[in-house]
């Protein structure tokens, strides 16, 4: 379920997503303090679980006592998205070149997302237009703005790779949520399907040649996850190839456009 940001009222989301820190080590409620107890129920509980009232219980306050830091659930989600993401790094070393630093990015902000899976579900439609939401991307373009290409390559550059990310991001995330919901593993459910997927579809290899030819050799093991269930072992795999590919690509168009400088 996506959940659209920039709901509620713009001048106040904007001045409370731009004023700064107000503290929050205090005893009293705080905006700050309002935030981190409604991280916390999210990362514990999901985006579903994520209410005032939810929010007040942790605090020991009713809700409504929330409601003169934050006016409604729409601006707490905008300001929580903006908050959490403060957690990335802004600064990466560059000695080793934008891939080396593009890569380190990549692999940051995915363990981000997966750290804090709720956040995939605000939806980019409309972005928060918080200062850690441009810290995030000014961290990027500072990584590609050493690649020399032009603003406008670089635009969709950023746009792909920060899409890669996520979606890379959104299918471990999703993985995890089906065990934990369905109460069933990723071995469990394809046990269950396969000898009736044999029986209902035996000529399968000779219908879909190509789809049995690209499943019928094994991936190169990954050590250390053999205790990763099937799905999320394929994703991660996937983002390594992927996010190869993707660096990949970036070069050609950076070697693409030196030549055509000489």
């Amino acid at each position: 379920m996506a959940v659209f940001a920039g709901q509620g009222d713009a001048g106040r989301s904007m001045r409370l997503l731009w004023r700064g820190s107000d503290g929050g080590s205090g005893p009293g409620l705080s905006v700050d303090v309002i935030l981190d107890a409604a991280i916390e129920v999210a990362d514990r509980d999901g985006m579903a679980a994520l209410s005032m009232r939810a929010v007040g219980e942790r605090l020991g306050r009713s809700a409504m006592a929330l409601y003169t830091y934050v006016p409604s659930k729409a601006e707490l989600v905008d300001l929580m998205y903006d908050r959490v993401l403060a957690e990335l790094p802004v600064e990466y070393p560059m000695d080793g070149g934008w891939r080396v630093a593009l890569r380190a990015w990549a692999e940051d902000v995915r363990a981000f997302f997966l750290a804090h899976p709720w956040v995939l579900q605000v939806s980019q439609a409309r972005p928060v237009l918080g200062p850690n939401e441009f810290a995030m991307v000014e961290t990027l373009l500072r990584v590609l703005r050493a690649t020399g290409l032009d603003a406008s390559v670089l635009r969709g550059v950023v746009g792909v790779v920060m899409q890669f990310v996520r979606g890379a991001a959104g299918v471990i995330a999703e993985a995890r949520r089906a065990a934990r919901e369905t109460g069933m593993t990723d071995e469990e459910w394809w046990y269950s399907r396969s000898s009736v997927f044999e029986e209902v579809a035996p000529d399968f290899a000779v219908r879909f040649p190509l789809s049995a030819w690209i499943g019928s050799e094994e991936p190169p093991p990954v050590e250390g996850d053999e205790c990763v269930p099937y799905l999320e072992r394929d994703a991660v795999r996937n983002f390594a190839v992927g996010l190869d590919v993707l660096l990949d690509g970036v070069e050609a168009a950076v070697a693409r456009a030196r030549a055509g400088d000489g």
